[in-house]
């Protein structure tokens, strides 16, 4: 199992937008993708899963994978991540 913590510093925590691009790049993968927040985790790739924890500004989550290509979906998570400047 491949983990990495991320501090959200988008304005808008992770919203609509950047929650659709999270989960249509966890869905890439064929492991099984977490994001973990708050004591809750939910499947990264389900929109509503995501949406539903409310993760704002400031936020503390885990994302983990765990499968064949689970490193392949940490490093594509975490280059979306920065990219649309959700952490740092």
């Amino acid at each position: 199992m491949e983990k990495k913590d991320f501090h959200v510093v988008a304005e808008t925590g992770i919203h609509a937008r950047p929650a659709t691009l999270l989960v249509q790049t966890a869905s890439k993968f064929n492991s099984d993708v977490n994001l973990e927040y708050k004591g809750k985790s939910v499947n990264l790739k389900s929109i509503m899963g995501v949406m539903s924890l409310g993760v704002g500004q400031g936020s503390d989550v885990t994302i983990s994978a765990e499968g064949a290509d689970e490193a392949e979906a940490i490093a594509a998570i975490t280059e979306t991540m920065q990219k649309e400047g959700l952490s740092e």
